[in-house]
């Protein structure tokens, strides 16, 4: 099976009708109008894939309604689970653009190639993301191109030049 990206997950129910309010989980939220196919995975491993009948945005917000999902019941059960396309079908990024799930899962080391840990989750400050990396302790390290000076996605490897302070704390 191809790896999947999520693209959103399911809030809840809306209407009668199956249709679903869900967050929206990518940078890229006019991927919704170009995808058919699409896999619900829900937190015990389980996944389904269904024909996306149609999507439209409300209030930050995508609603969307599968083929053969007509009942508010049928909906529920989509309750927080993760709205994903084939890896495949993943929005072409530039080369120094990367997915969270590409960084999530990499080492990080310094130039001189001290273990700082690997990276956990990136955070979204409204600047520059911020990588949580866990090692001794979690280290909040700016996911930047003066300190993270090589991204290596194959090798699941990053590292860094910190300046003086940045990993004492």
């Amino acid at each position: 099976m191809e790896d999947l990206v999520a693209i959103a997950r399911v809030a809840k129910p809306r209407g009668l009708k199956g249709e679903m309010i869900a967050d929206i989980v990518t940078d890229f939220p006019e991927r919704f109008d170009d995808v058919e196919t699409i896999t619900a995975v829900f937190s015990d491993g389980t996944t389904y894939s269904f024909k996306l009948e149609k999507s439209w945005f409300q209030s930050g917000r995508v609603v969307l309604k599968f083929d053969g999902i007509d009942r508010v019941e049928d909906a529920e059960k989509f309750r927080n689970a993760d709205i994903c396309v084939n890896e495949s079908e993943a929005v072409e990024l530039e080369s120094d653009e990367y997915f969270d799930w590409q960084l999530e899962g990499c080492s990080v080391e310094t130039v001189e190639g001290e273990t700082i840990g690997v990276v956990t989750s990136l955070m979204r400050t409204g600047a520059t993301e911020i990588l949580v990396v866990k090692g001794e302790k979690e280290y909040l390290i700016p996911f930047a191109e003066a300190i993270c000076t090589r991204v290596d996605i194959e090798n699941t490897q990053i590292v860094i030049d910190p300046p003086e302070g940045l990993l004492e704390f």
